[in-house]
C-alpha cells in the first residue's frame, strides 16, 4: 500500500491509495490500547503458530467445545480448519494473537468462527478479525456468513450484532447470520483502511 503514513506512532490510512495487490479490506490494525497488529491470510505453514495460540486457552476461554481441550483433538481440528477453511490470522511482533475462520470455504454460507488470545481480548482484534472474514467471503462471492454462539457470551453476541449479524434461531446456543449484500460488502471492503 502507498502513501501509509505514521501518526503518533500509529497507522494511519488516509494517505493509502491502495493497489491491486490490496486486500478488500486494509490488513493493518491497531487496537485499543495501540498495539499494532497484521491481519493476513493463514496457510499450513502457520500450523504450529495456530497451536502456541490454541495451546494457551484454557478451559474458561472455551466455548461449545472448542478449541478442542486435549492437544491430539486441538492439532486434528487445526488441520481441518486449514485444510478445508479461509482462515486469517492477527499477528505481532510476539506472534499470533488471533485466528478467525468460515468454513468450509467453499460453501455459499460457510459458519464463522473466532478466537483471540485471552490476554489480548476486549481490544478490538475479534471485531477486526470477523470484518475482515466478511470481506473476504464478499470478494469470494459467499452470499452469507453463520455462527453458533453461546448466549450467555453476552459480550461476544454485542459484538457480532454490531457487525450487522441478526439471530436466526434461538435455543440454548443462538445461531446467527450475516447476510452479504452490498451494504455489508460497502461497510467491509474498505481498501484504505477507513473501516479499522
Amino acid at each position: 500500500m502507498s502513501g501509509l503514513a505514521m501518526a503518533d506512532d500509529k497507522w494511519h490510512s488516509s494517505a493509502c491509495t491502495g493497489s491491486s495487490y490490496c486486500p478488500p479490506r486494509c490488513p493493518r490494525f491497531v487496537d485499543t490500547e495501540g498495539d499494532k497488529w497484521l491481519l493476513r491470510p493463514a496457510g499450513e505453514h502457520d500450523f504450529d503458530r495456530l497451536v502456541a495460540l490454541y495451546d494457551d486457552f484454557g478451559p474458561a476461554d472455551r466455548s461449545m467445545g472448542i478449541p478442542p481441550a486435549t492437544d491430539r483433538s486441538r492439532r486434528s481440528w487445526i488441520e481441518t480448519l486449514l485444510a478445508e477453511g479461509h482462515n486469517i490470522v492477527a499477528e505481532g511482533a510476539e506472534g499470533l494473537v488471533g485466528h478467525v475462520v468460515y468454513t468450509p470455504a467453499t460453501d455459499d454460507r460457510p459458519e464463522l468462527a473466532v478466537f483471540v488470545h485471552p490476554e489480548r481480548q476486549n481490544r478490538g482484534i475479534g471485531t477486526e478479525l470477523c470484518a475482515q472474514a466478511a470481506a473476504a467471503a464478499v470478494e469470494a462471492d459467499r452470499t452469507a456468513l453463520e455462527l453458533h454462539v453461546d448466549q450467555r457470551n453476552r459480550a461476544a453476541v454485542a459484538v457480532y450484532r454490531r457487525l450487522g449479524f441478526e439471530v436466526v434461531n434461538a435455543d440454548q446456543t443462538m445461531q446467527m447470520a450475516l447476510e452479504l449484500d452490498e451494504s455489508v460488502a460497502a461497510t467491509v471492503c474498505t481498501p484504505s483502511g477507513e473501516g479499522s
